[in-house]
């Protein structure tokens, strides 16, 4: 059974989904079942992925782990999203740009997420 936020992968093509309303179906692309994402939170790799979440006059920025990871062509962030009071706030990526989003929006309780291409979903 799906659940809301949770976020699936197709093996074959690649196509991911976040799930905006839970429901009894298994999720299927290109004839197969998408895979359930596994949400990272500890990071030992030399690339850092847990996102940091920064308090800032406008809203919130959200850095893609301690020390920057890298956005090149065949290993990047793909999206990072962030979670301020059930309200999701989604900013997309592409290599070369900088692995960080800025949210302006006020909320008392937030948390973010990001997809890397080749290491799957973190949160922090």
């Amino acid at each position: 059974m799906a659940e809301r936020r949770q976020v699936y992968k197709c093996d074959v093509c690649g196509n991911i989904v976040e799930v905006l309303w839970g429901g009894q179906g298994e999720l299927v692309c290109c004839g197969q079942p998408m895979v359930l994402q596994k949400e990272g939170v500890v990071d030992a790799a030399k690339e850092k992925h847990v996102p940091v979440v920064e308090k800032t006059a406008d809203g919130y920025k959200v850095k893609v782990g301690s020390v920057a990871h890298p956005m090149e062509e065949k290993h990047y962030i793909q999206w990072i999203e962030l979670v301020a009071d059930d309200i999701s706030y989604f900013h997309f990526l592409k290599p070369g740009d900088a692995p960080e989003a800025t949210f302006c929006v006020q909320a008392q309780n937030v948390y973010a997420r990001e997809y890397c291409n080749l290491h799957g979903l973190w949160k922090g």
